[in-house]
């Protein structure tokens, strides 16, 4: 596709302002409660001044264009284009034909609706590597330069909006289960964006180690690194086995291990961003659709 956009990231991108606006519409709007970054101000301008949730989320992001588009790249401010755009579509499209979700004013409900909804939308935007504007770039800067999670710094903005929030629309109550609404949404996001790739690192230190790699390689089709160890007690040189494997994947290694050698010691370590062969790429070092 031009400009290096790809079909099935816009595609995404679309599903998941969809997703997002109709969580911001249905569970938020509906029931007062506010919410963290643009969208949040975006509530703040609605309930103060009664002024359009798309119209305002479309002025408000001109300046992320700007930034966007100088500390980006061309072709994530594309897609930024694309979802801020598919967001205040959706947000006018399901304020036009709105459904009365009958939560009989369960605010607890409504915010954890709220959370998951908007978390959802927003991890499979950032998923596509797309942004909505506001915040979301600010936080996929900090993801690119400082290494902090996107959903971590989102709620530290999330947190100064809801601040104001409650110094205009919110009574404390309310201000409560916005808190729960956005930390549900912060954790749906790093589930969503870094769920597909979650994987397990094991280090495995054996007597066996050739037979154990042997049939790693063989039988799972994984790659295995040897590193170097020092035994502090033993004074001895070890080498020690370090292979990176799907989350389903631990307990047929951990079978194949205590078949060779019951006695091996393995650690095995939560991996939750993989890159390279039988993970992103194939084997001919082609991304994976």
């Amino acid at each position: 596709m031009g400009l290096g956009l790809k079909l099935k990231n816009i595609i995404m991108i679309i599903i998941g302002s969809a997703i997002f606006s109709f969580g911001f519409v249905h569970f938020n709007m509906q029931n007062a409660l506010g919410e963290g970054g643009f969208s949040g101000i975006t509530l703040i301008l609605y309930f103060v001044f009664h002024w359009d949730v798309a119209l305002m989320n479309l002025l408000l992001n001109i300046p992320m264009f700007i930034i966007g588009w100088k500390l980006l790249g061309r072709k994530v401010f594309y897609y930024t284009i694309i979802g801020t755009i598919s967001v205040s579509v959706f947000l006018k499209v399901f304020q036009t034909y709105e459904i009365q979700i009958g939560i009989n004013d369960d605010l607890f409900l409504a915010s954890l609706f709220a959370g998951v909804f908007i978390g959802t939308g927003l991890g499979i935007i950032f998923r596509a590597g797309g942004t909505t504007g506001g915040v979301d770039i600010i936080a996929r800067l900090a993801q690119k330069y400082l290494g902090w999670s996107m959903g971590k710094t989102m709620f530290m903005f999330d947190a100064v909006v809801i601040l104001l929030s409650w110094l205009t629309f919110l009574d404390i109550r309310s201000m409560m289960y916005t808190l729960v609404a956005v930390f549900v949404g912060a954790r749906v996001i790093d589930f969503v964006q870094e769920g597909g790739y979650a994987a397990r690192g094991a280090f495995i230190i054996s007597e066996h180690q050739d037979a154990i790699a042997n049939r790693i390689t063989n039988e799972m089709e994984r790659g295995v690194t040897v590193l170097r160890g020092y035994g502090h007690y033993t004074k001895k040189e070890r080498e020690i086995l370090y292979c990176v494997i799907g989350k389903n994947e631990i307990v047929r290694l951990k079978s194949i291990i205590t078949a060779v050698d019951p006695h091996a010691f393995v650690s095995v370590t939560e991996t939750n961003d993989v890159m390279g062969e039988g993970f992103t790429l194939d084997d001919e070092k082609r991304p994976l659709d």
